[in-house]
């Protein structure tokens, strides 16, 4: 739609009416100054914001009388700089700008400035705005927004937390799976070897005593003799078995715990080589090494069981006439101890599953055992800090390192 001058008759009769009603009726505050910035006209609206009742209460005066005192020393060279280059602006672009009112409040403005060229004179317009009501929504909006951000961060802390548990309980569930799996796992194993290792040393004891009652006579008393030893080997063999199983059990329950003391290393490893003398095969010999200090501070009890596995292992596995030598060392905070044999030997694909739970070598299947022995020896070596590790070529021989801090 195009502007026209033309205007239904007798509203206004001329332009100039219809500026000063525009003037007079508008819903904006208007002021008029000269370049001095001294106040000219104000209209009824401009009056009313600032809390004036007449024109000539704010007439003749400079126009910083509407401006916050602690604003004047900046507002008078902008002034001065807009009056030397006038143009339609709006004014303080990025600013906060406050008008006050005659009894000394201040309120948020925002103004429009112009310049209007009157025969040699300059004068400028500004439209003021009270801007009270939007600034106040502003900082409504302002303050739920900050609200709708903690509550945000708040909720996703709160979910990250949900799903951190869930994630634990997640965690929790899949080791209890696991552990479940695990436990049935070892039922399952132990009733296998329970049939196939339970077996031949309980038919040995039912036909050991089977024949035994029928040696009555003192003349047989060899052959009762012979029987016997054939029960008590038997049932020290079933005793092992359970004894490898229950040790298995108390590790995994973590019941297991590390008793260090001091004790003589040599006499211990003289001791059990001495006990184990009973289960050497035609030939065997065991020899013993060692050197540097004999007292040590280790759990002797755990060191102990660990010897008995390893020397008991050399001598199972190596043929008759077969020499096991075993070396004890103490030297730079550190104790080391290897057993060594002369028997089958271990592949090396084999090598890397030794220390698993149930393992047997392949070349080992027809030899009397739980595969439970070495997962103990190393869950003994862990608990006591120390580590073990195996070295061995097939038909050669193995041996058998552990490493101990002290």
């Amino acid at each position: 739609m195009q502007p026209t001058n033309s205007h239904q008759p007798g509203v206004f009769s001329n332009e100039k009416q219809l500026v000063e009603a525009i003037f007079t009726h508008a819903s904006i505050g208007i002021l008029v100054a000269n370049d001095q910035g001294e106040i000219l006209l104000v209209n009824p609206f401009m009056l009313g914001q600032f809390g004036y009742e007449a024109d000539d209460q704010l007439v003749g005066k400079k126009v910083e009388v509407i401006i916050p005192s602690r604003f004047h020393h900046k507002h008078v060279p902008h002034r001065e700089r807009f009056s030397s280059h006038m143009q339609n602006r709006p004014m303080g672009l990025g600013m906060d700008l406050f008008g006050v009112r005659k009894d000394g409040t201040e309120f948020p403005v925002e103004v429009s400035l112009c310049h209007y060229r009157k025969e040699e004179s300059n004068l400028v317009i500004a439209f003021i705005n009270n801007i009270a009501i939007r600034k106040k929504a502003e900082e409504e909006i302002r303050r739920l927004n900050d609200e709708l951000e903690d509550k945000v961060e708040q909720r996703t802390f709160q979910l990250k937390e949900t799903m951190n548990k869930l994630e634990e309980s997640k965690e929790e569930l899949a080791k209890s799976l696991n552990k479940e799996k695990e436990l049935n796992e070892l039922k399952s194993r132990f009733v296998s070897l329970a049939s196939h290792e339970f077996r031949t040393p309980l038919s040995t004891i039912l036909s050991s005593t089977i024949l035994l009652q029928k040696y009555t006579t003192t003349e047989e008393q060899p052959k009762r003799q012979k029987h016997t030893e054939r029960i008590v080997a038997s049932v020290n063999g079933l005793t092992e078995i359970l004894n490898d199983f229950l040790s298995v059990g108390k590790i995994e329950e973590g019941k297991i715990l590390q008793k260090p003391g001091r004790f003589n290393l040599h006499l211990l490893v003289q001791g059990i080589i001495e006990e184990l003398k009973t289960i050497l095969k035609p030939g065997q010999q065991v020899l013993y090494t060692h050197t540097g200090e004999e007292v040590i501070t280790l759990d002797a009890s755990l060191l102990k069981h660990i010897v008995i596995n390893l020397l008991s292992n050399a001598i199972k596995f190596s043929p008759e006439q077969a020499t096991i030598t075993i070396a004890s060392a103490v030297a730079n905070g550190q104790m080391t101890l290897t057993v060594q044999d002369q028997g089958i030997g271990i592949s090396a694909e084999d090598q890397a599953h030794l220390f698993e739970r149930f393992f047997r070598a392949s070349n080992a299947s027809n030899i009397d055992g739980t595969g439970l022995g070495l997962h103990i020896v190393s869950k003994y070596a862990e608990l006591m800090n120390g580590s073990i590790t195996c070295h061995s070529v097939l038909d050669q021989g193995t041996e058998m390192k552990l490493v101990f801090t002290l």
